[in-house]
């Protein structure tokens, strides 16, 4: 999808993957996301892509990946309700305040309904208020405070 302002939307292809994950080790840096409880590396964008490709997508510039998606869809058994979870939404910092994350979401969101999804989930760490603003905005609402811990089990370190 063109979007006419040389930004296309488009799932994600294999020959992707190496872009999605160099530019996630970019915007998702340990130093910013002290405490994210579930690892940015290759295995993530991988496994996704493997699992379920229709739900990454890419934002890209002259063929550059400038901003991805990644998502999953969780079914409750027992449940009427299947639930999106939209994992991982990146921009990459040099393509800020062109709305790419917006236009991702959206597209994920487009994704979702057509799946029949009911609820979509984010998550994020309760002190990123960009993300936090930015969900907000999409409609999100309830922002709960949860609470993971980390024990180093490496005793030298």
């Amino acid at each position: 999808m063109n979007t006419g302002n040389e930004i296309e939307l488009r799932t994600a292809t294999i020959d992707d993957l190496a872009a999605i994950f160099h530019l996630g080790d970019k915007v998702f840096t340990s130093q910013e996301f002290s405490n994210l409880y579930r690892t940015w590396d290759e295995y993530e964008v991988t496994h996704l892509f493997n699992s379920e490709a229709e739900y990454v997508l890419v934002a890209a510039v002259e063929g550059k990946v400038v901003g991805f998606a990644m998502g999953t869809i969780i079914e409750k058994h027992r449940s009427a309700w299947n639930y999106g979870h939209l994992l991982w939404l990146g921009v990459d910092p040099d393509y800020a305040r062109k709305h790419i994350g917006s236009m991702l979401f959206e597209r994920f969101h487009e994704i979702m309904e057509a799946e029949g999804i009911r609820m979509l989930m984010v998550d994020t760490q309760a002190d990123n208020k960009p993300a936090i603003k930015f969900f907000k905005r999409k409609g999100f609402a309830n922002p709960t405070k949860h609470v993971y811990m980390t024990l180093n089990l490496n005793k030298d370190g």
